[in-house]
């Protein structure tokens, strides 16, 4: 075989070589800003959502979420219902790795879905958002598979319903449920946004 037809079948295999593997290095990214967006769309209606969750569920007189009522005796109650604050987000970086980050989203949503489900069992108007947070739970898997993720660690489980004696540890309860979820869901907002554009090391 002739060395310009050897030069010119090296080249013709190098060329559908390049065109097969382009697709697949920006697939993986795609997957993850498209997942990552669907997640902050349901994150903002959750947003919208809370206000009126919270009036209709919060009647206790001194409670407020705007401003989110902060007494001393909130702070004692915070503790006494074991109600762990939600998971600190931050955008994705060399110090903030996206698994970090991705799972504390997934641990952040485990959380609030639990403490609306044992909320539920003593005040009626939250299953819309529980399930929101369930939905918003799979887009952030989605979000995991997408970036090759899968596997890494959940969150813990809060036993609140045990502690909920009276209607004053319930109105407590929802309250700090609610301001904290609302807070979460404002960095959530925040960290999607940067994960959307995040570039997965082997498309950069």
């Amino acid at each position: 075989m002739k060395p310009a037809t050897v030069a010119t079948l090296l080249l013709c295999f190098l060329l559908v070589a390049l065109t097969r593997s382009a697709p697949l290095s920006s697939a993986p990214s795609a997957a993850l800003q498209a997942a990552a967006e669907r997640a902050k769309t349901l994150v903002e209606k959750i947003l919208r959502d809370v206000p009126a969750v919270y009036e209709a569920a919060v009647t206790m007189q001194g409670l407020t979420l705007d401003p989110p009522s902060q007494t001393s005796d909130l702070q004692m109650m915070v503790s006494s219902l074991g109600i762990p604050p939600a998971p600190v987000l931050k955008p994705p970086s060399e110090t903030f790795t996206l698994a970090v980050c991705v799972t504390r989203m997934s641990a952040g949503c485990q959380l609030y879905q639990g403490l609306l489900g044992d909320l539920s069992e003593r005040l009626s108007g939250l299953s819309d958002l529980r399930a929101d947070l369930r939905d918003l739970h799979t887009h952030i898997n989605k979000m995991k598979e997408a970036a090759h993720l899968v596997g890494v660690g959940e969150g813990q489980s809060v036993d609140l319903a045990s502690r909920l004696h009276g209607n004053y540890e319930v109105q407590v309860a929802a309250h700090l449920t609610l301001t904290q979820l609302r807070s979460f869901c404002h960095d959530l907002v925040r960290s999607l946004r940067a994960v959307a554009a995040y570039q997965l090391p082997g498309n950069r």
